[in-house]
């Protein structure tokens, strides 16, 4: 591969974030009832606060 393809690889390449999100494979929240989006309000974020 030259470097100009190497330079080139993955540009304009449009991709969309997929996230489970209640069981389910979701990129936006759009179809989802109202009840469903209840659930996505009330979860909670789990992070790594590195205190252990």
């Amino acid at each position: 591969m030259s470097e100009k393809e190497k330079s080139l690889y993955g540009e304009g390449v449009g991709f969309e974030r997929i996230r489970r999100i209640t069981g389910y494979l979701v990129g936006t929240v759009d179809r989802f009832n109202n009840a469903k989006r209840a659930e996505v309000a009330d979860r909670v974020k789990h992070g790594c606060s590195g205190d252990a």
